[in-house]
């Protein structure tokens, strides 16, 4: 598995993702636990985390306002040059954001060592064998 699968597995199962960004720490020490980060190396992520997090918050804002302004184009007398104008903007936007999440994935990567890569992946390979096991479980109850 490829390490920048296993990081975007990561943030999803720890929640590094933009919906806990207000728990940001808690995740960055279970990471430095878990394949051993230097303080610098915590400092370098919380940083990337930080600034790419804010920006693509600020796109989600945009998008939003964007969906709910096409949602209410939705009518008997619609505009079509305006919902494709807002569309192809929309599209941007979710581009832009896109972009920024992978840098960011890249630019963590990025901080680490080989030997943390494959600590990493081996853990991610441990859990995703757990859960695969768990949801074995749940199908034969």
């Amino acid at each position: 598995m490829k390490v920048t699968h296993i990081l975007a597995a990561f943030m999803m199962v720890f929640g590094l993702s933009l919906a806990a960004h207000a728990q940001q720490p808690d995740e960055i020490d279970q990471l430095a636990e878990m394949i051993g980060l230097s303080d610098k190396q915590q400092s370098d992520i919380r940083g990337i985390l930080n600034e790419k997090q804010g920006q693509i918050a600020e796109l989600q804002q945009q998008a939003q306002q964007l969906q709910m302004q096409l949602q209410e184009q939705v009518k008997p007398d619609y505009d079509e040059a305006a919902i494709r104008r807002d569309a192809k903007q929309l599209g941007e936007l979710t581009g832009e954001m896109t972009a920024l999440s992978m840098l960011m994935q890249a630019q963590v990567e990025s901080i680490f060592t080989d030997e943390q890569r494959d600590e990493l992946e081996r853990r991610m390979q441990e859990m995703q064998r757990q859960m695969q096991q768990q949801q074995m479980q749940m199908q034969m109850r």
